[in-house]
């Protein structure tokens, strides 16, 4: 029998009464209504904001045809002046469809100024750069855009090719601390200005809403009167998580999209951009290190940066597990796959004392369970060696029969055990909401999507991470593209329901510890 699973906090995109319920504490961010233009759609259609000036996006991937008809469909734009870029000539067929120009090229740290600087300041007004695409330098691009007065989005901090797969370097150098350092470095020199929003997908980006959000729930559950803080108030937020309880946060995650005929071998299949998993799933398994925490795996080490929220392994996420929990099913194995999210949430919720010193930090980790045929992919992968299959391809809406993306933070440690909170869309509701989108893909795609609303809303912010967003209103423009939005509470720790035939070294006297969690 699985632990009890009490229903709370509910609310839908398919039920916008309750979703107003749910949102009561929190004022609307919309001084007025949007026009609708359809009554089925998400916002009934409704334009969210305008883009003054050119608009271009990077990648036209499984994300960036997903993004584009939600941008289309919810965001103005001048589409003489709109183009994409991909170095795939086949994927112009996307721009086509949608009206606007299409370049097949592929960007290089030797050509990036020269291709993107005509495009970007093309006519009059602030353009907008999207850029979903892998293997281009995110800070260079970021710190042109900002150069030129150009609103920028990513939905991860990518390096220029050759990082993920470097064997002649030390492999904290390939983590995602030594890549996000790289972005807070920009910031630090070049504060204020322009608005480049990073890493705003799914996660990194919406669970950090998400956090948020659940906190503010836990907060009136416990009764704990707390005020919630300004948006951007980090000793405020983090103070609050302090006084919550939580000693960590999984991004607790279950795919359960499915074909039905087998994956053929030597072939990778992922329901979102298998480039794009594999070099995250190759990386060294990485995690913000709480100060709850009493012992470290053999295999962890510390950065030498000081102001490094986090600890890596030296092993490969996709080959690390951890034990965590999902609603549907539950107790479950997720891969300790480093994300962005992982640091920065971390870091948004440390607390400092007078001299600087953290005397409070939660852990956060990765727990990523992907759709079967991607777990038996990596399987298939590791077992060759490393060595990449020849054939890779992204399951779209119309090859996957059922199944959801169940995509949510348990924040756990506190007065009633953990809390999850998160979205549980359905292939089915993808389809029905947007097209080119699995339950993964709108995910991300309508992350970003309120993430270039909240940029045109706040054009002067400089360089954010989204834990420093308003959550309230990404939520507001993403929550109509999440299918069901819920929380759960459990009774289920990592201690609960252990194999039990062989010596367990566990710590009893905290259930969550990572000693506990780590799976060995």
């Amino acid at each position: 029998m699985k632990p009890r699973t009490p229903f709370i906090s509910v609310f839908s995109s398919r039920c916008p009464k309750q979703l107003g319920s749910a949102l009561r504490s929190y004022p609307l961010m919309t001084s007025e209504v949007p026009e609708m233009t359809d009554s089925k759609m998400p916002h009934g259609g409704a334009q969210l904001g305008a883009v003054g000036g050119p608009l271009v996006m990077i990648g036209m991937g499984s994300i960036g045809r997903a993004t584009l008809p939600l941008l289309d469909r919810h965001i103005a734009f001048d589409k003489s002046r709109a183009i994409a870029l991909d170095p795939l000539a086949d994927r112009k067929k996307y721009a086509d469809e949608y009206g606007i120009a299409f370049q097949q090229v592929e960007l290089t740290p030797e050509n990036y100024v020269e291709i993107l600087t005509p495009l970007l300041t093309n006519g009059e007004g602030q353009g907008f750069c999207v850029n979903l695409s892998v293997d281009t330098g995110s800070v260079d691009i970021m710190r042109l855009c900002r150069e030129l007065d150009v609103l920028y989005i990513d939905t991860v901090v990518e390096p220029w090719p050759g990082l993920y797969y470097n064997q002649s370097i030390d492999n904290a150098d390939r983590t995602n601390q030594f890549l996000r350092s790289k972005a807070v470095a920009e910031r630090r020199r070049s504060p204020g200005g322009t608005t480049a929003v990073s890493c705003c997908g799914a996660n990194p980006g919406m669970v950090s809403w998400f956090v948020k959000d659940a906190l503010v729930r836990l907060n009136d559950e416990l009764g704990l009167g707390l005020t919630t803080p300004a948006p951007a108030d980090k000793d405020a937020w983090s103070r609050y998580m302090q006084a919550v309880g939580v000693k960590g946060i999984h991004i607790a995650e279950r795919d359960t999209q499915r074909v039905t005929s087998p994956k053929p071998v030597d072939t990778f299949w992922n329901t979102w951009s298998v480039d794009g998993f594999i070099s995250e799933g190759l990386q060294p398994a990485e995690l913000g290190w709480g100060t709850h925490e009493k012992w470290m795996p053999e295999n962890a080490h510390h950065f030498s940066d000081p102001e490094s929220p986090a600890i890596y392994l030296e092993s490969p996420g996709a080959e690390t597990r951890v034990r965590t929990w999902c609603p549907t099913l539950g107790e479950q194995y997720g891969f300790l796959v480093t994300h962005n999210e992982s640091l920065s949430i971390s870091d948004f919720y440390s607390v400092r004392d007078e001299n600087g010193e953290v005397v409070y930090r939660p852990t956060c980790h990765y727990a990523y369970h992907p759709c079967n045929d991607a777990v038996l992919s990596f399987h298939e992968l590791f077992g060759n060696g490393g060595r990449n299959q020849t054939t890779k391809h992204v399951l779209d809406e119309d090859e996957l029969v059922d199944g959801i993306d169940e995509l949510g933070v348990l924040l756990y440690g506190h007065d009633r055990n953990a809390y999850w909170f998160g979205s549980r869309l359905s292939i089915e509701e993808a389809r029905e909401l947007a097209p080119y989108n699995t339950a993964t893909g709108l995910q991300i795609s309508s992350a970003v999507l309120a993430g270039v609303v909240w940029a045109l809303e706040n054009p002067n912010e400089g360089i954010v991470e989204t834990d420093e967003m308003d959550h309230v209103r990404c939520l507001e423009v993403q929550v109509p593209y999440l299918g069901p939005v819920e929380g759960h509470y459990t009774d289920w720790t990592p201690l609960t329901r252990r194999l039990g035939l062989f010596v367990d070294d566990i710590d009893e006297s905290d259930p969550w510890q990572f000693r506990n969690i780590l799976v060995r």
